[in-house]
């Protein structure tokens, strides 16, 4: 990130001095400026919006269950070399491919972009229509384009499901935060029920703002994020009073220091803004922390997980004392928590509370047989109850039903309690077979490197001493580390192994495993040098590595994305046609092929050098 000027005191925004009088509504508003239009291009406006309305009655009467959002598109700038259509109609499908299993997502756009499209035509030849799944539209948006977003803000909507309300409030705020406070934006994010398809009229909007305050000199954090926040929550009120969508947009405004302990804490929600929401702006942080959750690499602490598991009682005492509209949220958060908890300690990132219900039945119940699914339906009767509530379908509980709900959380609390200890024997007996194998097997590896094909199990400390700490090429401490390991399994096969030796157990492990994999690298790539033929052409450097019957050829191996081609290894030297291969492919073969101690190359392969790379090609000796 660049460094910034000297963070200044954010001011509070001006605004023009209006009148006393009762603001104008949109709709009120709306008919001001169609009062202004002039007759014939008022005219020429209903007849298009009869066109669209039939459009829109076609498509839906055929693929209702998959039309989230029909809106009218501001002109499109002619592509180049084109002439503008003054007469086109350009229309925006928002197709919701959430549920696509009979055919991939791309097969889906396609289909019902073909079908939209003749139907377009034989209304009008000049409607243009364009089809986007929703999937695409929400990927484009973690890559960093958003220019479809601000298109659809200006777009005028046909039928809607939420998705383009949605899109307009949340880029119309997004464009007011930035113009006011850039420099301390670092990503504005989207979340809720739209984001999958299956949004209603009820549903609300959530929005993210996460402010940097990692140079703030003038103020505390804390004085930073209440300014900012008060600024950006009225700024929303101001968004949904201009495009008329009203108390729908629900603000959290995280500070970035924050937001990284929450996430060191591995915090339930942080988890679950990062795997639901989108981006609709970010410099470059929000979408590696996504992708690193994605990529299993953000994992909580045993404290993490200890206090998520001791959460739980504490929230269901309090329950018992508050009102019963309060017990009903303190109820399901008390049995929410300890369920995460679990998944986390079984090794998945902790799911949204609309998904653990089904995660349950699917991991502990089915798959580990743990879990009996009387309790999974404690969890989902508990959540019904807690979305009744929030949406307003229900208005009151009974004083009896809150009494089940407790007694039922005090039962679930209890039952987690075992599932913990099962998921923990679980757990440490994969954990010490995983540390004592993988051990082993790296030793066998890195004797074979060094010319010792079979070891039998009985050798392996005496193998590892006499070949590799004896002549220096390990340092003698890991010899040490390696005789813990298989006293470890000892005591763990005889059930005497504690938790806190099994945690000492893992940090040498994994000091252990570095050590020696940086010496099989090592090794690995002085050895690969032998059978790599190093080339200059020009200003370019090539490669071709010959393994066993197969070449592999790198054109340019100074570019960022290297492309790499195979070809058969006659026996005459020569090189058979050259065909298109991958890293992975050439990654695999790596991993197979022996490296021979001597590499000898014939003259037929020189002619292949000068037909990949030209007659001025020139081989380098010991690159």
């Amino acid at each position: 990130m660049t460094k910034k000027k000297e963070t200044e005191e954010p001011q509070e925004p001006q605004y023009t001095q209006q009148s006393p009088s009762v603001p104008k509504t949109p709709e009120e508003m709306q008919k001001e400026l169609e009062a202004k239009i002039p007759p014939e291009v008022r005219e020429k406006l209903e007849k298009i919006k009869v066109k669209l309305e039939k459009f829109k009655d076609q498509i839906l009467a055929k693929f209702d269950k998959y039309i989230t959002g029909v809106a009218l598109m501001p002109p499109r700038k002619p592509e180049e070399g084109q002439q503008p259509n003054p007469d086109a109609i350009n229309v925006l499908v928002v197709v919701d491919d959430s549920d696509s299993k009979k055919m991939s997502k791309q097969e889906l756009k396609e289909k019902l972009g073909t079908i939209i499209d003749v139907a377009a035509k034989e209304i009008d030849k000049n409607i243009v229509t364009e089809t986007v799944i929703i999937s695409e539209l929400w990927q484009s948006c973690c890559d960093g384009k958003y220019d479809l977003l601000q298109t659809i803000a200006m777009a005028a909507p046909i039928f809607d499901r939420g998705i383009l309300r949605t899109i307009k409030i949340a880029e119309i705020h997004k464009t007011m935060v930035l113009k006011k406070f850039e420099k301390y934006i670092v990503s504005y994010v989207v979340a809720g029920s739209v984001l999958k398809g299956y949004a209603k009229e009820t549903s609300d909007i959530d929005t993210y703002v996460i402010i940097d305050d990692t140079d703030v000199k003038k103020m505390t954090r804390a004085e930073l994020k209440d300014k900012l926040r008060a600024i950006i929550i009225s700024m929303g009120m101001e968004a949904g009073e201009m495009t008329g969508i009203r108390n729908k947009l629900h603000i959290q405004v995280y500070i970035l220091t924050e937001f990284w302990d929450a996430l060191r804490e591995a915090n339930p929600v942080i988890f679950t803004l990062l795997r639901n929401c989108v981006p609709f702006y970010d410099r470059g942080i929000f979408m590696p922390w996504k992708q690193l959750l994605e990529m299993g690499r953000i994992k909580p602490s045993a404290e993490a997980i200890d206090m998520f598991m001791g959460s739980g009682e504490q929230m269901l005492k309090r329950a018992e004392f508050k009102l019963r509209d309060i017990a009903m949220e303190d109820t399901f958060l008390a049995i929410l928590t300890p369920t995460q908890a679990a998944f986390m300690l079984y090794g998945l990132p902790p799911p949204a509370p609309k998904e653990c219900g089904d995660m349950l039945r699917e991991v502990f119940v089915n798959k580990e047989k743990l879990l009996e699914d009387k309790f999974v339906e404690i969890y989902e009767r508990s959540l019904k109850v807690r979305k009744d509530i929030e949406h307003g379908l229900r208005k009151d509980v009974k004083g009896k039903e809150v009494d089940e709900l407790l007694d039922d959380a005090d039962k679930y609390l209890k039952r987690i309690k075992r599932l913990f200890t099962q998921i923990e024997k679980i757990k440490e007996e994969e954990a010490v077979l995983h540390i004592y194998e993988s051990s082993i097997t790296l030793i066998r590896d890195l004797l074979r490197a060094e010319g010792i094909e079979k070891v039998l199990a009985e050798e392996v400390i005496s193998k590892f001493d006499n070949e590799l700490i004896a002549s220096g090429k390990i340092p003698a401490k890991y010899l040490r580390v390696l005789n813990t390991i298989l006293e470890a399994k000892r005591d763990f096969d005889a059930k005497k192994l504690t938790k806190t030796q099994l945690e000492d157990l893992k940090k040498e492990y994994n000091e252990f495993v570095k050590v020696l994999v940086e010496y099989l690298q090592r090794k690995r790539g002085r050895e690969m040098e032998r059978v790599k033929l190093r080339v200059r052409y020009g200003k370019k450097h090539g490669e071709v590595i010959l393994l066993g019957k197969t070449a592999f050829v790198v054109n340019d191996i100074d570019a960022e994305e290297k492309e790499l081609s195979k070809a058969v290894l006659n026996p005459d030297g020569s090189l058979g046609p050259l065909e298109k291969s991958s890293l992975e492919e050439y990654e695999g073969a790596l991993a197979k092929v022996e490296v021979p101690e001597r590499v000898f190359i014939k003259e037929r392969i020189f002619e292949n050098l000068k037909k990949i790379f030209g007659p001025d090609v020139e081989v380098l000796l010991n690159p």
